[in-house]
């Protein structure tokens, strides 16, 4: 996925279009893509679908579409299947997987849409903030790239204490809202009523803590098995065994299991193979192309598409403390990918500096020499387009 084929398909078609004009692109649809996840996922809650039936059938449907590309496409690159490896996988599924969509949907069930996303600007600075704890990471506060991430990540933690503690009062309210017109599949749909906004943003903050643990885990494990496809879909095949066992307990109505409408089976579908599986794709394509943190800076265009999709599908309010932390976690999202950014060009002006004057003694590669600014948390290239 990180070949040329997009720029070559492009010119087999008879234009040319430049790749940073097809990355942006594609993150603009990846963005509408995930948006659209958001507002599909609210909307198959307020239609009753049960949150341990959604991930089961969401799962199954991404393994499906994953699993092919995956055993073809990594042949080469995929490492011996061990019981070390498959423990680890199992572990990364339960904290990637099942606690990370369970806690995401008991939270999206009790707020909205668009604070769902806001919130989950905050996982790249919790991840800066895991990997600075577990030493993983250099925290360099007599550098600007490293006092820029931890302003951050404080602004990250602000802005998701505002959303949990004050709700505040409502700042817009669409009339009238789209639900109430006579669209079968749209007839239920609305803002979260009658719920604990607070505990639905603790669920949130339990979300992103799983995301955010699960991207720190991963890094040393896709090091010994490269092969991300493989990976993720024994992922999604242990989170559905997980979900499984979850069902036997907490879900034992066998109506839930069914499908009662078509907007449900449209969610279901969606979710499987629009977000956890195309969008993963183009993820990736995009990630090996532009970078991480060219791809975590479009993430709140995500946030922004949501409010307008919400508030014209589910007629969404927002509130004043919503609205403030969501400026304060994109705030600090932005200083902790600048801090990121300068971090890499520190780090390649030393792998410069130390490698030219050697080059020129021994008139070889100095492959021994690592920067100390290593960044396991986000792939290789970090060039912005």
């Amino acid at each position: 996925m990180a070949d040329t084929s997009g720029s070559a398909t492009s010119k087999r078609m008879g234009f040319a279009m430049p790749e940073k004009m097809q990355l942006h692109l594609a993150m603009l649809a990846l963005q509408f893509g995930y948006a659209g996840f958001h507002v599909v996922s609210r909307a198959a809650l307020n239609m009753g679908i049960s949150k341990i039936v959604f991930p089961v059938y969401r799962n199954i449907l991404a393994l499906l579409l994953l699993l092919p590309f995956a055993y073809f496409l990594e042949k080469k690159d995929r490492p011996a299947l061990t019981w070390n490896f498959v423990l680890q996988f199992f572990f990364l599924a339960v904290v990637g997987i099942t606690a990370n969509q369970g806690f995401y949907l008991l939270g999206l069930d009790n707020t909205s849409p668009t604070f769902a996303s806001a919130i989950q600007n905050s996982v790249p600075a919790i991840t800066f903030l895991m990997a600075a704890l577990l030493r993983i990471e250099t925290v360099r506060l007599n550098r600007k790239d490293g006092i820029s991430k931890v302003c951050g990540t404080l602004l990250c933690v602000a802005g998701a204490s505002v959303i949990t503690l004050y709700k505040g009062p409502t700042i817009y309210s669409p009339t009238p809202p789209l639900q109430r017109t006579s669209v079968p599949m749209l007839m239920n749909l609305g803002d979260a009523n009658g719920k604990s906004w607070t505990l639905g943003c603790v669920y949130l903050i339990g979300h992103c803590l799983s995301w955010a643990g699960w991207l720190v885990l991963q890094a040393p494990v896709l090091k010994k098995y490269p092969a991300r496809l493989s990976v993720t879909s024994y992922q999604c095949f242990f989170g559905v065994i997980q979900f499984l066992i979850i069902a036997a307990f907490c879900e034992r109505d066998p109506n839930a299991w069914l499908v009662h409408s078509g907007g449900e089976l449209f969610s279901v579908f969606y979710a499987g193979v629009v977000a956890s599986g195309i969008a993963f794709a183009v993820q990736i394509w995009c990630i090996d192309r532009g970078g991480p943190v060219f791809v975590a800076v479009y993430q709140p265009v995500q946030t922004l598409v949501v409010a307008i999709m919400a508030s014209v599908a589910l007629g969404e309010e927002f509130y004043l403390g919503g609205i403030i932390g969501a400026v304060l976690i994109i705030t600090g999202l932005y200083f902790v990918l600048w801090g990121k950014n300068e971090e890499s060009k520190f780090a390649k002006a030393a792998a410069a500096a130390i490698q030219s004057p050697v080059d020129h003694c021994n008139n070889r590669p100095t492959s021994h020499i690592k920067s100390s600014l290593a960044q396991p948390l986000l792939a290789s290239s970090t060039e912005n387009a």
